[in-house]
């Protein structure tokens, strides 16, 4: 009895890792996905940017987003940001996030600035933000990079 035992404990032990793998393959990691409205995924994104809104520029922002893009960890947003009432509208923000644990962290706001080559919408910032974040999958970005 204790034999058999210590064979289904050494098999579970062998094996586990070839089992956890294969689960692991069938996780969406590599898809780049939208989370949809009202998912929990992009409640934690929305909710990280909030934050970075609040700590930065002391605003309550509730976002109409433009463009979501989620794949192995990394998000690259851009939104239309407008006060709780609906009575006051903000400069469109743009960000790269970044899962640490369950947790969704900005890693950079975007600068909107014009006629400033270290902005987005400037010549080669995508690819300046890939060489700051080389982690990042570029196909979280949009197609203009």
């Amino acid at each position: 009895m204790v034999k058999k035992a210590l064979l289904v404990l050494f098999a579970v032990i062998l094996f586990l890792p070839a089992m956890q793998s294969v689960a692991a393959a069938g996780e969406p990691r590599g898809q780049v996905l939208t989370p949809p409205p009202g998912s929990a995924e992009r409640k934690l994104i929305l909710d990280a940017l909030r934050a970075e809104m609040e700590k930065l520029h002391h605003i309550n922002a509730v976002f109409v987003v433009k463009y979501l893009k989620v794949q192995g960890g990394w998000a690259w947003i851009e939104t239309l940001p407008k006060s709780a009432d609906g009575a006051n509208q903000y400069e469109d923000v743009s960000a790269l996030l970044r899962k640490s644990g369950p947790k969704w962290k900005v890693a950079e706001i975007a600068c909107a600035e014009e006629d400033n080559d270290e902005c987005l919408g400037s010549p080669g910032y995508f690819k300046r933000l890939k060489k700051r974040f080389p982690g990042m999958p570029a196909a979280i970005l949009p197609e203009q990079q």
